[in-house]
């Protein structure tokens, strides 16, 4: 019997944080337990190996039958919604890795929900016409550069239909479309055909602003009538993975033009069009074209393949050439930095000791245990998918912090506004709106994280509908009484829910209160104020009341944990262990006296 394998990550929907603890379940078509498993540090279980079919059968167009067999994974962990993801496919000698993007229970939710995901059969082995509509779109396009859309925002359905929209890095959508509408155990470069015409069908509707340009909030659609299929929450293969990460950001075009090529394609059997076949390029790959080759046979002649390095939501751009051992300047201290805040987040990823912007062993071994961590090569060399990776994750977890820090200066978790917001609204109300929606955005995927300057605009106004209409309310785009409060619930959820990143080793979390100083601080924690700026990378001595420090000190490692119990106070702990309640608040993260029974505390020792 042939044997494929699979995977499990569970984390935020924009990897900001993974979950660790989560109970998995990988059960048979029949509904019985195969593997009982549970998420690491990481959020990752282990990989185990599955019974499958020869993958002789997926690669033969001709055969009628399933060329793979199906699997189910119940999920589950404290705090959270459960999912249940069905119909997996698990075709020989390869390995799906499967995203979980666990919900957070609401606050005071006793019960959790539960959410089914179905996956079957990938698009070429369904039957029907597929009409791509846009061939006439390269004409008159909107846009003068062609950039990649990250996030790119896909409609889980008809365009004209309320089904939601979710927002992904453009390199897991291509993941994602190509895992949905091809066998990933065709030849390499039959495989590389077909996704050079995902990434460009994509783009295209992107330059051209397709549906944006119609009054459509998003960018394509998972509907094989109008677009390619997307099929949110579905496992990933790793042979398509590695070359998405290599190839995510080239695309086709024709000689002296900037736009992408209008890449129609369909099965080629029960549905044929114009455009690419995609069982012909399995035909093409065994007779020994390359990728070029294999597009050229379906589209004009002078197609070529382009390059665009102009990516939304990154920091910055690749430098051109990988960053390897003996490599040295900003480039390599920027690539530091990033990991060393991810490593807040991602444990298993070793510290950096190396000097700034100088990478040596120590920079090498962090690669290569984020690239182990997030599915690439694991080569120990910053080449552009890895790049681009450290940059997107940390985005994604510098902007968790960020947003945690602010929240304790909102007066979030007490009573919700009495106003009523609506598109026009200025003010603090407006604020405390958007970081309740951005924090709220990276845990639901389909909520967009609007800007966070106290103006109800049209971008605002967007991500409220979207929050309505995960939640079951009206989607009208104003916040009144019953959206505050379901704010507020799944705010207070995430809070309740959520594991919260802890500081590094030997470091203390402290959140500046007014009158504090760097010099105060480091007298205080017994160090300096260079070592608080450097921990932190700040520039100047000024500091903001509610900002979060990372102070080292000697105290981080000398305490003892006590578990509060019935009657406890603060007060009467810190007479009991002889220290403060500030300097139990201070090496808590604490922002006031609450304490719960069975809560673990850290208590100073002196």
């Amino acid at each position: 019997m042939a044997i494929g394998y699979l995977s499990v990550q569970a984390r935020t929907a924009h990897n900001a944080l993974p979950l660790s603890g989560v109970h998995v379940k990988i059960l048979d078509y029949m509904g019985n337990t195969i593997y009982e498993l549970t998420t690491d540090e990481s959020g990752e279980t282990q990989k185990v190996p599955l019974e499958t079919v020869d993958k002789s059968f997926s690669n033969n167009q001709y055969f009628s039958g399933t060329p793979f067999f199906s699997y189910n994974v119940l999920a589950q962990a404290a705090g959270f919604d459960s999912l249940y993801i069905t119909a997996i496919p698990i075709f020989e000698k390869e390995t799906a890795v499967l995203p979980l993007t666990l919900i957070p229970m609401q606050h005071m939710q006793r019960n959790p929900s539960l959410t089914e995901i179905f996956i079957g059969q990938p698009a070429v082995a369904m039957q029907g016409k597929r009409i791509q509509q846009g061939e006439e779109s390269q004409q008159g396009y909107v846009l003068r550069q062609v950039v990649i859309p990250n996030p790119i925002t896909v409609h889980l359905g008809a365009p004209n239909s309320s089904a939601q929209n979710v927002r992904v890095s453009f390199p897991d959508y291509v993941k994602n479309v190509a895992s949905s509408e091809i066998y990933p155990t065709w030849p390499d470069a039959a495989l590389r055909a077909n996704i050079y015409a995902i990434i460009t069908f994509a783009l295209n509707r992107v330059y051209t602003e397709w549906y944006q340009s119609r009054g459509y909030n998003f960018d394509i659609t998972n509907n094989t009538a109008y677009d390619q299929y997307f099929v949110y929450g579905r496992p990933i293969y790793e042979s398509i993975s590695r070359i998405v990460d290599e190839i995510f950001n080239e695309y086709v075009r024709r000689q002296g033009q900037n736009a992408p090529y209008f890449t129609s394609f369909c099965n080629g059997t029960t549905s044929t069009c114009q455009g690419l076949s995609q069982w012909g390029t399995v035909t093409y790959a065994e007779q020994g074209l390359n990728p070029l080759q294999i597009l050229r046979a379906y589209y004009p002649n002078d197609i070529e393949i382009a390059e665009t390095n102009i990516i939304t939501g990154v920091l910055s751009s690749y430098p051109g050439a990988a960053l390897k051992i003996g490599s040295r300047g900003p480039d390599v201290q920027a690539i530091q930095t990033y990991l060393k805040r991810i490593r807040r987040n991602y444990p298993a990823i070793p510290a950096i000791t190396d000097a700034d912007g100088v990478y040596q062993n120590s920079t090498k071994a962090a690669v290569a245990k984020f690239q182990s961590v997030f599915n690439l090569t694991a080569d120990g060399i910053v080449g552009k998918s890895t790049w681009y990776k450290i940059s997107s994750i940390y985005t994604a977890v510098a902007r968790l912090a960020e947003l945690n820090s602010e929240g304790n200066t909102l007066g979030i978790g007490t009573v919700p506004p009495t106003t009523i917001l609506r598109q026009g609204a200025r003010g603090q109300d407006v604020i405390t709106l958007q970081y309740l929606l951005n924090v709220i955005s990276e845990y639901y995927p389909n909520v967009p994280a609007p800007s966070q300057d106290g103006i109800f605009g049209g971008q605002t106004a967007e991500a409220v509908k979207a929050f309505q209409q995960a939640v079951r309310l009206s989607p009208d785009g104003i916040v009144g009484p019953q959206t505050w409060e379901a704010l507020y619930q799944t705010y207070r959820g995430i809070s309740q829910n959520v594991p919260s990143p802890g500081p590094e080793a030997g470091t203390i979390e402290y959140i500046v209160q007014p009158g504090d100083t760097l010099w105060s601080l480091a007298r205080r924690y017994g160090t300096t104020v260079n070592a608080i700026q450097q921990k932190n990378n700040l520039t100047s001595d000024l500091l903001l009341v509610g900002q979060t420090l990372l102070i080292p000190s000697s105290l981080a490692s000398s305490h003892l944990e006590y578990t509060v119990s019935a009657g406890d106070t603060l007060w009467s702990i810190a007479r009991k262990y002889g220290t403060t309640v500030n300097a139990i608040k201070n090496l808590n993260g604490l922002t006031n006296d609450t304490i719960r029974i069975g809560q673990v505390l850290k208590i100073p020792q002196n």
